[in-house]
C-alpha cells in the first residue's frame, strides 16, 4: 500500500489541510488558514514528509519539535515523530504498514539511535499500532497546553541501536 516518503510540497499541504476526521479523531483536523499552515509545514524546522501510496498521498509525518507535546520529558536523545493517516484510510487496517513507512523514512533521513512518539492516551488504536511496530511505553503525562487541556499522553520509544 505505502510505497515511500518524500518531503512535502505546497500541493501536499493544501491536500491534507482539507482532510476531516470524524469524532473522536476530529481534534486532528487542521483549522488554521492555508497560508499559515503552508508556512509551518514547509518550514525547515517541521521536517514534514508525505507518506505515499500508488494513488498519491496516504498520510504525512513530522519529525522533531513539532511532534512533542508540552508537559512530556523529551530530554533523552531521540527523533520525535508526529503522524496523520488520510481519513479514508483510518480504521481499515493500514496503520501498521503506515507506521513502518514512517520508521523507514526516519531511519533513511536521520539515522537515529532512538525513535519516540507521543500519543493521546484515549487513542487506543494508535497506541496498538505503534506497539506492533516495536515501540514500548516510556512515560505518561498530562499535557500542559491550552488547546489540549489536561489530556493524558503516553510516550512510546523504540531503540534502533545495538
Amino acid at each position: 500500500m505505502f510505497i515511500g516518503a518524500r518531503p512535502v510540497n505546497a500541493d501536499d499541504v493544501a491536500e491534507f489541510v482539507g482532510w476531516r476526521y470524524e469524532a473522536p479523531y476530529d481534534a486532528y483536523n487542521l483549522t488554521r488558514p492555508l497560508v499559515e499552515v503552508l508556512d509551518y509545514f514547509l518550514g525547515p524546522t517541521t521536517k514534514c514528509h508525505g507518506i505515499l501510496t500508488d494513488a498519491g498521498l496516504g498520510g504525512y509525518c513530522t519529525f522533531g519539535e513539532d511532534a512533542r507535546v508540552p508537559g512530556g520529558d523529551y530530554q533523552a536523545a531521540a527523533v520525535d515523530i508526529g503522524a496523520a493517516l488520510k481519513p479514508e484510510l483510518v480504521g481499515r487496517g493500514y496503520g501498521t504498514e503506515f507506521v513502518a513507512a514512517i520508521i523507514e523514512c526516519a531511519i533513511l533521513t536521520f539515522d537515529p539511535s532512538m525513535l519516540r512518539v507521543s500519543i493521546s492516551a484515549s487513542n487506543l488504536r494508535a497506541m496498538k499500532v505503534w506497539m506492533s511496530n516495536g515501540f514500548n511505553e516510556a512515560q505518561r503525562f498530562q499535557a500542559r497546553e491550552e488547546m489540549l487541556g489536561t489530556k493524558e499522553f503516553v510516550v512510546f520509544e523504540r531503540s534502533l541501536g545495538e
